[in-house]
């Protein structure tokens, strides 16, 4: 295309293109230019030498960052397969300059932000948010409705271009009419004709329906005009320059077309950037990832890429085919060499119904389903994914340019042998934290316990490459289970993480101590504690202890003491397994735990529902009574239990539980149960108080309760003795009691019940278990309707 200017030569591309990357080459070849000019962040210049070094394993991604608060991200993939990358390669190559053109990042990021925002696609600033409310809710929506549209009217564009060329859709019109194309000419001309015819329509449709979008473009183009100025003011007069930039903005490369003056530079919004390599993966580059600017299937595109390289892109239908067949066999799924045979036969003749020189992409996957998958798409969808899209994920050497705390990561996953890990296929990983006394060195010994920690620490910046899986209560304490996945976002959760420290341990501790400045909550200080233990940190533990002392002067929440006093037990117990020094910790649970029992029969007097909070603080403190006898006083806890047991004026559940732990510990004798069940079942009690206690007593050692027939026959006479009104009350407690029952222990109770009956024990628990008919479901749904506002 002509530019104003005989030195300069513009080749047109589509981002993720593996003709345009291979024709690009040629046309460099060709020409020989002294400069190759690429759209992109003009300020990541002194990346391109990194980007083209040895080592270096695409996909990668340059990624722009603003370094303060809220961070806003940009970033720039790269294929090996991307024109963009192999024009960096061929000038590394030929020793030749190489430089972006687009805008700086600090303009790009900042006008993106301010499109986002105007499309209503961000939220708005909190210091707003009471101004205007709803004008600012009803814009937003009407910006996103009308740049949703804008979208849709341009895919339909697209779309009917296809249509147009009997194809099925987009995609396979461009394979088939440019990926496709011979020669270099052939593509770059195709390309340009196509382009601006393409980009007058959208212009219409951009100044029509988003003035926006045109105006964005605008200044980009502007920009990139003066970059070429610049670079022909600095080169001889006879050096020449390639310019490699998106098929779109071909046509406005003319120079005669006025560039971006000085005073428009200065005027530009910019917010402080800051730029870094990182790698990438194949599901980023795609669409399914929500890519705007992906392509459906990466890592076929790159097999497209080698295939042009070794001038065999016949040979693309078998090579596809007999991978999709491969990774069918290893799942168990066997086809035969003939199957692929066929399926290259018939990709191949649909490729030449539709006026083809070669399959496409939609081709092959059309014949995988049919010969591969006998016409079931889902019996090959996995199989179609791994040679669709794959897992590869990009690599950079030691020595490029990242952020301190990428290079701190980095640094950490080969110390800790988790390399191997970076992948983007989810792996399991368990770790033993106790010391390994078959090894010699002390980092071998205790390399599980250094994976955890640098873990935690992961999981506490928001990384998300390692996450914890739920530990059974009964689990081993020294054992962690843990399922690691990389992807780009953990990467750039990374980079955002740079703002909070240098290294992994001091933004960790950064975290840490921003949580405790804003803590007001005894069990949200207790739960840092135990972050900070599991993240290595003592000085963040020493400062979460400090503060815990603090809040505990004026506690008044027994929940939230019997928390604390939790997370204090759990870390005094296995503190020695991560090497930490809990001593520190015993005073204050002992202060945490005589708190907890003085409050315990005043913070009975509740409601149901706050009830459930105050079992499980109950539980909490009776577990550390037991755990700890001798730093906590368990008779105390006790004679607090046996208050609340007998007491009429607190929550009946929360005494039956009081009188369950009691039981449990075998503190009370038949007489004394037999007397306090008596007591709370007789006639007369209300069935809230009565049906409340019990449920109470049933959340805790039930095979207690299962051999006490007297107990029983108390409340089997105590629920006979109920009036309709009040037996219906009752049913919402017994319900709730006896829904978290196991079948075995439904039945035992049946039998139980039979016998009390003058039954047959076994008879009467089948009869008892014997679905519902439609009857009794009818007037059992009748307790929905039921007013219990009275309770």
């Amino acid at each position: 295309m002509s530019t104003g200017d005989g030195r300069v030569h513009v080749f047109g591309i589509r981002h993720l293109s593996p003709a345009g990357a291979y024709h690009l080459r040629a046309f460099l070849d060709e020409i020989r230019p002294q400069v190759v000019l690429v759209e992109g962040p003009s300020d990541a210049g002194d990346l391109i030498g990194q980007i083209a070094s040895r080592g270096v394993v695409p996909p990668i991604a340059i990624l722009a960052y603003t370094d303060q608060l809220p961070v806003r991200t940009l970033v720039f993939p790269l294929a090996s397969y991307s024109p963009e990358y192999q024009a960096f390669l061929w000038a590394a190559e030929n020793g030749v300059r190489a430089e972006f053109i687009d805008l700086p990042s600090d303009a790009a990021v900042t006008l993106q932000a301010a499109r986002r925002a105007s499309a209503g696609l961000e939220e708005p600033d909190p210091e707003d948010e009471q101004a205007g409310r709803e004008d600012r809710q009803t814009g937003r929506q009407d910006a996103l409705a009308e740049r949703r549209a804008f979208y849709r009217r341009q895919n339909e564009l697209y779309e009917r271009v296809a249509e147009l060329a009997g194809e099925p859709d987009y995609d396979s019109y461009w394979e088939r009419h440019f990926e496709h194309s011979p020669s270099k000419e052939a593509y770059r001309h195709a390309i340009e004709r196509f382009s601006a015819e393409m980009r007058e329509l959208l212009e219409q449709e951009e100044r029509a329906h988003d003035p926006r979008e045109a105006s964005y473009n605008a200044v980009r183009e502007a920009y990139m005009r003066r970059q070429i100025r610049q670079a022909l003011d600095a080169s001889g007069p006879s050096d020449r320059i390639v310019v490699v930039t998106g098929a779109h903005h071909v046509s406005a490369m003319d120079l005669a077309l006025p560039a971006m003056s000085d005073e428009e530079l200065r005027k530009l919004p910019r917010s402080s950037t800051k730029l870094t390599l990182m790698p990438y993966s194949y599901y980023k580059l795609s669409v399914q990832s929500g890519y705007g600017a992906g392509n459906q299937a990466p890592a076929y595109f790159e097999r497209l890429w080698d295939c042009l390289n070794r001038q065999d892109a016949a040979r693309m239908p078998s090579l596809y085919l007999s991978q999709v067949a491969s990774s069918l066999r290893e799942s168990g799924t066997h086809r035969s060499t003939a199957s692929v045979i066929e399926g290259v036969r018939l990709a191949e003749s649909l490729a030449s119904l539709r006026g083809g020189s070669m399959p496409t992409w939609g081709d092959l996957r059309d014949a995988a389903v049919v010969c591969l998958g006998f016409g079931d798409l889902a019996s090959v969808a996995e199989a179609l994914a791994r040679a669709d899209i794959g897992t590869a994920i990009g690599a950079l050497p030691e020595g490029v340019s990242q952020t301190p705390i990428q290079d701190d990561l980095n640094r950490h996953l080969k110390r800790l042998k988790l390399e191997k890990y970076k992948s983007a296929v989810a792996a399991d990983l368990e770790l033993d934290l106790r010391e390994n006394r078959r090894v010699k060195s002390e980092d071998a010994a205790f390399l599980d316990l250094h994976r955890s920690v640098f873990l935690h620490r992961l999981a506490l910046l928001g990384i998300d490459f390692a996450k914890q899986q739920q530990v059974r209560q009964d689990a081993a304490t020294w054992a962690e289970h843990w399922v690691l996945q990389w992807s780009p976002e953990a990467e750039i959760q990374a980079v955002e993480s740079t703002l909070k420290g240098e290294t992994v341990e001091l933004a960790a501790a950064f975290v840490l101590h921003e949580r405790l400045e804003g803590c007001a909550d005894l069990s949200e200080a207790s739960r840092i504690i135990r972050l900070a233990c599991q993240c290595g940190l003592p000085e963040a533990m020493e400062e979460a202890r400090l503060t815990l002392q603090r809040l505990a002067v004026d506690a008044g929440d027994f929940a939230q003491i019997a928390a604390a006093a939790n997370e204090l037990s759990v870390l005094i117990r296995y503190g020695d397994i991560r090497k930490v020094d809990t001593s520190s910790f015993v005073p204050l649970l002992q202060q945490l735990f005589l708190r907890g029992t003085l409050l315990l029969v005043d913070a009975a007097v509740c409601s149901d529902e706050a009830a459930g909070g105050m079992v499980t603080g109950m539980n909490e403190m009776h577990r550390i009574s037991q755990e700890h006898p001798e730093e906590v006083d368990d008779e105390r806890w006790l004679a607090e239990l046996w208050a609340l047991a007998s007491r009429d004026d607190r929550n009946a559940k929360l005494s039956g539980f009081a009188f369950a732990i009691l039981l449990e510990r075998n503190l009370i004798s038949p007489d004394q149960c037999s007397q306090e069940v008596s007591r709370r079942l007789s006639p007369g009690i209300p069935a809230e108080l009565g049906a409340g206690w019990f449920e109470g007593v049933s959340m805790r050692n039930r095979y207690a309760l299962l051999s006490r027939s007297g107990l029983w026959q108390q409340l089997d006479e105590y629920i006979a003795s109920l009036e309709d009104e009040a037996f219906l009350r009752s049913l919402v407690f017994l319900r709730r009691a006896f829904g978290s029952f196991e079948p075995r222990e439904k039945a035992s109770i049946a039998e139980t019940l039979g016998v009390l009956w003058g039954l047959d024990g076994q008879g009467a628990a089948e009869q008892l278990q014997e679905p519902l008919s439609e009857d009794e479901r009818g007037k059992l749904d009748e307790l929905n309707d039921f007013d219990f506002g009275d309770l």
